[in-house]
């Protein structure tokens, strides 16, 4: 039976394309999930992915992973710097979890820079496009092996 991973994310990544393109590049949040359904299939992984401009939101998707998912790969967009809540969620998930930016919040604002997901999370991938949550997938694939 595929292992299930859920692919959250957080505020503006439903206006992926469109918003600071310059930043976040040209592909939407639907190439994401199709790459990610493609890849997932290949490597055995059923993919699911869902969207919320709302912190509670994406609390409410952690607590449901922990019932549907094996694995977790969460862009929690500008939360990532201010969501005790959502690493409180991501603390009750015993599966993995990968952080993943689409920019790379190094080279960016020095708010940026820290993230409470990052003390959950088991990798982080940033700075490499969308590229980087088909990245997050095959390493998921290897820790779920």
């Amino acid at each position: 039976m595929a292992k299930t991973i859920h692919i959250l994310n957080g505020p503006n990544l439903n206006l992926l394309g469109k918003r600071q393109p310059e930043i976040y590049g040209a592909e939407t949040l639907a190439d994401v999930e199709a790459n990610c359904a493609r890849l997932g299939a290949e490597l055995g992984l059923t993919t699911a992915l869902f969207q919320s401009n709302f912190e509670g939101g994406i609390v409410e998707m952690v607590h449901r992973a922990r019932d549907e998912a094996q694995g977790i790969i969460i862009n929690p967009a500008a939360y990532t710097h201010t969501s005790v809540a959502i690493l409180d969620a991501l603390n009750t998930f015993e599966g993995p979890v990968i952080e993943v930016h689409i920019s790379n919040v190094h080279k960016r604002e020095a708010f940026r820079h820290h993230s409470y997901v990052s003390l959950r999370a088991d990798g982080v991938i940033a700075g490499l496009g969308i590229q980087g949550y088909e990245l997050a997938l095959r390493r998921m694939a290897t820790l779920l092996a």
